[in-house]
């Protein structure tokens, strides 16, 4: 299954056809997609105005660091903000529809990991050596956080976190920062957290009462 791709619809069955309180839950349940994967699209567009503005806020912020290797950066998250931006537009163009929602959330799926190394990547390209242990922890934690809070799907947490913290707590230890392994520990423990978290989320929304059928 694809990673942001809504749960499978069962295939329309004989019996569904004819058992109209089967075919009013079938509907039920498409219904709940295409109103998730819209959510979906709608949420996405913050998250392309975010990513540029807190690699420009990092940009700011970091010194001890070249511009060239911090431009490169800014073109690698420049990409992810395009191509956000064009998943969107196209969706956008057509909100209800099944196919296209659908395709968004494959494209999607691609855009968050590819966003992930590429934030990763300013571990080593923004952030120079000897980075302090709380500069660090935020540069890997406060985007992932964000995808979390404005995306609120699990798996789009997941394709982001993984890759931008793992780049990130071997930048710790390779540059190294001020905290060497301390540094790459804690950045991990807190992606963990976050990991957690997303779950917990999901499985709340999953217990709660289902929308009525009208």
């Amino acid at each position: 299954m694809t990673p942001l791709a809504a749960p499978q619809i069962e295939p329309r069955l004989p019996e569904a056809e004819a058992n109209p309180l089967a075919k009013l839950a079938l509907l039920h349940a498409e219904a709940e997609e295409t109103a998730r994967l819209a959510n979906l699209v709608g949420r996405s567009l913050p998250l392309a105005l975010l990513l540029p503005t807190l690699c420009l806020f990092t940009i700011a912020l970091a010194a001890g660091m070249s511009l060239a290797s911090q431009m490169v950066w800014g073109i690698f998250i420049a990409f992810a903000t395009v191509a956000l931006l064009r998943a969107y537009a196209t969706a956008i163009a057509a909100p209800f529809e099944r196919a296209v929602l659908k395709t968004f959330a494959k494209d999607m799926s691609a855009i968050l990991l590819y966003a992930g190394f590429a934030w990763g990547a300013g571990a080593f390209l923004a952030l120079p050596a000897g980075t302090s242990l709380a500069a660090s922890i935020v540069f890997a934690i406060v985007p992932s956080i964000a995808v979390a809070i404005l995306l609120r799907e699990r798996e789009a947490v997941f394709l982001f976190l993984a890759p931008a913290s793992m780049l990130t707590a071997f930048a710790g230890v390779l540059k190294p920062f001020a905290g060497g392994a301390l540094d790459a520990g804690l950045i991990l423990i807190a992606a963990t957290a976050i990991a957690g978290a997303a779950v917990l989320a999901e499985k709340r929304q999953r217990l709660a009462p289902p929308l009525p059928l009208t």
